[in-house]
């Protein structure tokens, strides 16, 4: 499989990434089954998988805890790129943002303990809070990628301004946003620039959380995790949701693909 060169970095990925949100993530999905957990993280690597994706949010921290032990375990740290997230304060999935640069230090120190690394592959800025500017969250980056502690900067949940801020001094190589056939709005937005800047975009949710690969096609219904924070999944859309998804069929099939 050919790798992704991310942005400027010197960092590959295989074009199929493993995002850990549902490993140890029982603040998200409720409680999770950590054995389960450790063995899909497993999987992925015996795959050939080398992207895992996490974030502190997950957990919180567990996610990150379990895939380095994972991770360790195997002694694959050298094939594996680690990318993680930081920006929330707290154990809440709530919006105590913080991007200011010694907060950014202490969520890549910690993420390093958690994950039993000495470095990280990719860092995002989980989420953009209000009051600190981009470029110094990124200038602090940039200065723990001098350090040896990160390997590449990424942002998360960003909109174009706000990337082009970040990316003032050129040291943005990826970012990560939600793109797939229900949420397009990247198209017009954020990968024209991304093409103009040299900045990878890697896609969150891009199966539509389960949508897009025809699971509920037979009926079934989604779990209270998902209808309560993904709007594709409220008693609005749903239903028609899933029609839509069964209109790709025909057009799957003729590609050789299936949904």
């Amino acid at each position: 499989m050919a790798m992704n060169k991310l942005g400027r970095s010197a960092v590959s990925v295989n074009p199929v990434g493993f995002g850990a949100n549902a490993v140890g993530g029982h603040n998200i999905y409720g409680p999770q089954d950590e054995d389960k957990g450790r063995a899909l993280v497993k999987s992925a690597i015996d795959q050939g998988i080398n992207l895992i994706d996490t974030a502190y949010i997950y957990g919180p921290g567990r996610s990150e805890e379990l895939i380095g032990e994972v991770i360790t375990e195997l002694g694959a740290r050298q094939e594996v790129v680690i990318a993680t997230k930081g920006a929330h304060r707290g154990n809440t999935t709530g919006r105590d943002i913080d991007n200011s640069p010694a907060f950014m230090r202490e969520c890549v120190e910690s993420s390093l303990r958690r994950l039993k690394t000495d470095y990280l592959d990719v860092f995002y800025i989980h989420l953009p809070d209000d009051k600190t500017p981009k470029y110094e969250a990124v200038g602090e980056l940039q200065r723990l990628r001098e350090e040896g502690m990160i390997r590449a900067i990424g942002v998360s949940n960003f909109s174009v301004e706000q990337l082009l801020e970040a990316d003032r001094d050129g040291y943005v190589d990826v970012i990560q946003n939600e793109y797939n056939l229900f949420a397009r709005e990247a198209e017009q937005t954020l990968l024209p620039l991304c093409v103009e800047r040299n900045i990878s975009f890697i896609p969150f949710f891009p199966l539509a959380s389960g949508l897009l690969t025809g699971k509920y096609a037979d009926g079934r219904t989604p779990d209270a995790s998902r209808t309560a924070y993904l709007p594709a999944f409220s008693e609005k859309c749903f239903a028609d949701n899933v029609a839509k998804v069964s209109q790709l069929e025909p057009i799957a099939k003729k590609h050789g693909c299936e949904i």
